[in-house]
């Protein structure tokens, strides 16, 4: 099979969606690996190491994909790239189509075969391709909402661990999951206060026995949620539903029982995000203000450090491209794992989730 690997086009996006020894492991079992050049160089790859682990290099997104049965991306095909997809080719790559009809409309009309790493669960039920992504952000949101609780940045002039004599920030976790457990442990490291909010209760119980004492596992329900938000200095939602739109758990009229410069992390804005007012931001302008509450709602938090967001997720992906490049272009993926994947087949929705955040 040829396999096509465009440059990333979303704003401050530096990861690419293969390495080198993907591209030797690929080619050594007799598939053509097609390599934008370019694409690596944010990751710290030239087309030299591409070229050295057998890939051929091209100059033009055009060229890739015109040339390649299956295109494998880090994000979602922007809408620049819309008119490049044809019918019958496979797309792997983030997708998280319930957030953007466009996107969704799209993807119908182009007839491809869309497979998106966020919804691929292993035999175990787990999301292998979305963890890896999920613990960089998750550890990024406290490193991230450091930074813009500092006053220069329209904070709250608050140190996350206090000093000796003054009280550490109080941070507020949405979520239990990989995000939510994995900002839980650098904000724990931090010395601060921490609070991770979940629905279910033998998550909870899992997380009290590994997280250190300075975080409390609570049940999340509104009232737990507005009580969290009065003493908040960071909020950071961490809900996820996989491949469905996130569930809004805060409102737009509950930001005024909110300290004025306390911070918001939306790490689910790529799936619509868990706070009312929150909409998707760049790492060219990554926050905003409304009600006096800083909001970061970057939707590709992990691009920001592309290096070892592109070695932790193609570690995870490039077992499935292999697997999705050796059954082929076939009508139906005949892999279980890989067709939890599928959320778009020739014109049609057949995820569940996508379907019904649409009403299809």
């Amino acid at each position: 099979m040829r396999i096509g690997v465009p440059t990333e086009i979303k704003s401050d996006e530096y990861r690419i969606a293969m390495l080198p020894v993907g591209a030797e492991e690929l080619t050594a079992r007799g598939h053509e690996v097609i390599i934008q050049s370019g694409a690596g160089m944010g990751s710290g790859m030239t087309d030299v190491d591409f070229q050295a682990a057998g890939a051929t290099i091209v100059h033009t997104a055009e060229e890739v994909f015109a040339a390649a049965e299956m295109i494998v991306k880090v994000k979602e095909p922007q809408p620049s790239e819309y008119d490049l997809i044809r019918h019958g080719q496979i797309l792997f790559t983030f997708f998280h189509f319930a957030a953007s009809r466009s996107l969704t409309d799209a993807m119908i009309a182009s007839g491809a075969s869309c497979y998106a790493y966020e919804t691929l669960r292993d035999k175990n039920n787990r999301l292998p391709l979305l963890t890896p992504m999920s613990e960089v952000a998750g550890r990024m949101s406290i490193q991230e909402g450091a930074k813009y609780l500092e006053k220069p940045q329209m904070g709250r002039g608050i140190l996350l661990g206090g000093v000796p004599g003054v009280a550490p920030a109080n941070i507020t976790i949405l979520g239990g999951g990989v995000v939510g457990a994995n900002a839980a442990r650098i904000a724990a490291g931090f010395q601060a206060d921490v609070s991770i909010l979940d629905v279910n209760l033998d998550r909870l119980r899992y997380l009290d026995e590994i997280m250190p004492a300075n975080v409390n596992v609570l049940f999340s329900d509104r009232h737990t949620v507005l009580k969290e938000i009065d003493q908040a200095d960071l909020l950071v939602g961490a809900v996820l539903i996989p491949g469905a739109k996130a569930p809004q758990l805060v409102r737009s009229e509950d930001l005024k029982r909110m300290q004025p410069g306390s911070v918001i992390i939306d790490v689910a804005v790529d799936q619509g995000g868990c706070i009312e007012t929150s909409r998707p931001t760049t790492h060219q302008e990554p926050t905003y203000i409304i009600d006096d509450v800083v909001h970061y709602c970057v939707a590709n938090m992990p691009g920001a450090v592309g290096r070892t967001s592109t070695y932790a997720l193609c570690n995870a992906t490039l077992p499935y491209v292999t697997r999705l490049a050796g059954q082929g272009n076939t009508a139906e993926p005949r892999d279980l794992e890989l067709a939890t994947a599928l959320n778009i087949h020739h014109g049609e929705i057949v995820n569940e989730a996508v379907a019904a955040a649409f009403a299809r």
